[in-house]
């Protein structure tokens, strides 16, 4: 994502930067994978259990050999003093989705750098505030949110520790809960914002969806009804009447008219995913996108039990490549760019380059996307994948409008 920037600017607010990186070296995870990772960062840590979550920390990474590691240039260098973090919100470091990838991304980065990742994965809400209290006193140097849910939590946070760099995914920590009152800079000058304009790559998979659907009806639903969810339901909706106003096809959107729609509640796969996704599914729906990490385990569930030949749009990462189990029913998925732009913030805070300007991710800066279709390349139209290129051209210089939050 070569047109990513995160370069360096002047402290605001009286931020401070610069940070000294030790000539000698600290225990580091070396090649760690995510499961062993992730198993290392099961902690829901309360706020009277910080001396707790370190020893187990140092119990966990004390026996690592010294080694020296190998940075983005491929020289040798010693470990740094740097000290990223990464907090997930409570679908888990493994949900296959957006914690996943800032996951990776936070850990590629730690590793060019030298450095050891701490990682704390929250199981409820009710983690965010302790989890991060956890961190402060770990000393981290960055932290990383995963999710939206988490902005309350990190701009407390941020205001009570303001040497302290945060990277906040999916939420622009300014003003209100519902996102509208973004105006390009965070709350607490020590927040950098990663936002992704997902509705504009939601439009090419509602249009790509209107052209394969045979029974003339697309579906969505969400886990809960927050702006980094629904706007993929608006591009989605926007796109699919793009597709019928173009082609004189009736398509009809079920789950979402812009305002209301389906919700599960919450972002864990269970019973309610399954229950929702029959919902939609019971109305002749015979392409489904679910919105909200791993909620779409409850579409796969509904597709297998209704027998029928229904096509799965996944969202955040190529569920096709992380979930394998989905491949035969995934027809492409709606892509964020969190991993490389998560990777790229915490670069930045390590080589003391560091800004907080928000990110936002757009097809013109391939911050967004959509995945191959995979298994159903022969499915689809022979004409469909340069439709979407046209289209995606349009909506970059804007002869295309996507509506959304962000826009």
């Amino acid at each position: 994502m070569s047109q990513t920037h995160f370069g360096s600017s002047e402290p605001r607010d009286g931020v401070r930067h610069g940070r000294h990186h030790a000539a000698g070296k600290r225990p580091h995870p070396g090649g760690t994978n995510l499961e062993a990772f992730v198993k290392k960062s099961r902690k829901v840590v309360s706020s009277g259990l910080v001396a707790l979550l370190a020893a187990a920390t140092l119990a966990a990474c004390g026996d690592a050999p010294e080694e020296e590691t190998t940075g983005s240039e491929g020289s040798s260098e010693a470990a740094s003093d740097f000290h990223p973090c990464i907090v997930s919100d409570a679908g888990g470091f493994d949900d296959k989705s957006f914690n996943q990838l800032g996951f990776e991304g936070a850990e590629q980065a730690a590793e060019e750098l030298g450095a050891e990742l701490t990682p704390v994965e929250s199981q409820s809400e009710n983690d965010y505030g302790p989890n991060l209290e956890s961190l402060v006193g770990e000393g981290c140097d960055v932290i990383v949110t995963v999710g939206f849910a988490l902005a309350a939590a990190t701009k407390e946070s941020a205001a009570a520790n303001p040497d302290i760099e945060y990277v906040l995914i999916d939420d622009s920590a300014d003003g209100g809960a519902d996102g509208t009152e973004f105006d390009g800079k965070a709350d607490e000058p020590n927040i950098k914002p990663l936002l992704y304009n997902t509705a504009e790559a939601a439009f090419l998979a509602g249009y790509a969806a209107a052209d394969y659907t045979k029974t003339g009806k697309v579906g969505t639903y969400g886990g809960m009804p927050f702006p980094t969810v629904t706007i993929f339901m608006d591009g989605f909706k926007q796109g699919a009447e793009y597709y019928a106003e173009e082609n004189g096809k009736d398509v009809e959107v079920v789950g979402w008219n812009g305002k209301n729609g389906s919700f599960t509640g919450g972002f864990e796969a269970n019973e309610a995913a399954t229950s929702t996704a029959k919902q939609i599914l019971d109305q002749d729906v015979d392409v489904i996108l679910p919105v909200g990490g791993p909620i779409y385990q409850g579409a796969i569930t509904a597709i297998e039990d209704s027998g029928k030949d229904i096509a799965m749009i996944g969202v955040d990462a190529d569920l096709y490549e992380t979930d394998p189990n989905t491949q035969d029913y995934v027809m492409t998925s709606i892509l964020k760019g969190m991993k490389v732009s998560t990777y790229e913030a915490i670069m930045a805070a390590g080589n003391d380059e560091f800004d907080f300007e928000p990110y936002v991710g757009t097809l013109e800066n391939d911050g967004v996307g959509i995945a191959p279709f995979h298994n159903f390349e022969d499915k689809v139209s022979p004409e469909l994948a340069a439709q979407l290129e046209e289209i995606k051209a349009g909506i970059i210089d804007g002869s295309i409008e996507v509506e959304s939050y962000l826009g």
